[in-house]
């Protein structure tokens, strides 16, 4: 039988949910909102923490993802009254940046790589290859946009503008997000949102970060050395390890390799 006393007070509970790898790809440790609601939902709402702390290691990914990751951590940290602070490891780039916006601090290694304040869509272009080869590209559509981007055909001007257009009110969600969210913390006198990268020192200068910390020091600098910690993230689940899901998970890992490539890492 537990005992509680009344003037025993345990000291102060910070949940740290770990937010690693690309955003939105399938396949193993992919991060989406689906699977990341109930893992937020437990850490905010479980044993009454005094913060949550994000765990981010990610070089982007889906921006509509991203974005609903994002209002969720927002809504329950409002809803709830608890503060949240991001602590950046390898690289909080693009989606990755736009999770750590989300908290109401951000923190990082001396080495980790911030910002990729941009939208990207790549492609590749088959046309020539399949002409070589003597195969004819036959596509039939009902609306005269429905076969936009096709590989297997010559890229048009109109189409290449009207993603563009798409590409660029995309970007402007994602600034309107740091800015509503760094405020007046941004330096006004550097353009942030070219999709260029700096590391944590640089993005401390420009308001991108609020500092050089990791995570247990500064806990135990807001909360006092006996915080505790509770954690959480996504477990993968035994049976997908065989089947199809193993060729899955390996195409998964070479799309998230690559997108940390493109930082270096």
């Amino acid at each position: 039988m537990k005992l509680s006393l009344p003037f025993f007070k345990k000291p102060p509970m910070v949940a740290v949910v770990r937010l690693s790898g690309a955003i939105g790809m399938a396949g193993r440790g992919a991060l989406n909102d689906t699977s990341l609601a109930p893992v937020l939902e437990k850490a905010f709402r479980k044993g009454k923490p005094a913060a949550v702390a994000l765990e981010i290691n990610s070089p982007g990914g889906s921006p509509v993802q991203s974005s609903l990751i994002g209002a969720r951590i927002r809504r329950l940290s409002d809803e709830l009254d608890i503060p949240v602070f991001a602590f950046v490891e390898d690289v909080a780039a693009s989606g990755g940046y736009w999770l750590a916006a989300a908290a109401d601090e951000i923190w990082a290694d001396d080495s980790s790589v911030l910002g990729s304040i941009g939208v990207i869509s790549a492609g590749f272009g088959a046309h020539i290859f399949l002409a070589r080869q003597g195969f004819e590209r036959r596509v039939h559509t009902a609306g005269q946009s429905k076969s936009m981007l096709d590989p297997f055909s010559p890229e048009k001007k109109e189409d290449v503008e009207r993603l563009k257009g798409v590409l660029d009110d995309i970007h402007g969600n994602f600034i309107d997000h740091v800015k509503s969210r760094r405020g007046d913390k941004l330096s006004t006198e550097t353009d942030l949102f070219t999709g260029e990268i700096w590391l944590a020192r640089k993005a401390t200068e420009l308001g991108l970060i609020d500092g050089i910390a990791h995570l247990k020091p500064k806990m135990q600098e807001r909360f006092g050395d006996k915080v505790r910690f509770r954690r959480y993230g996504l477990r993968k689940p035994f049976w997908s390890r065989f089947g199809a899901s193993v060729v899955q998970d390996a195409v998964a890992g070479i799309e998230e390799r690559a997108a940390y490539a493109r930082f270096g890492l």
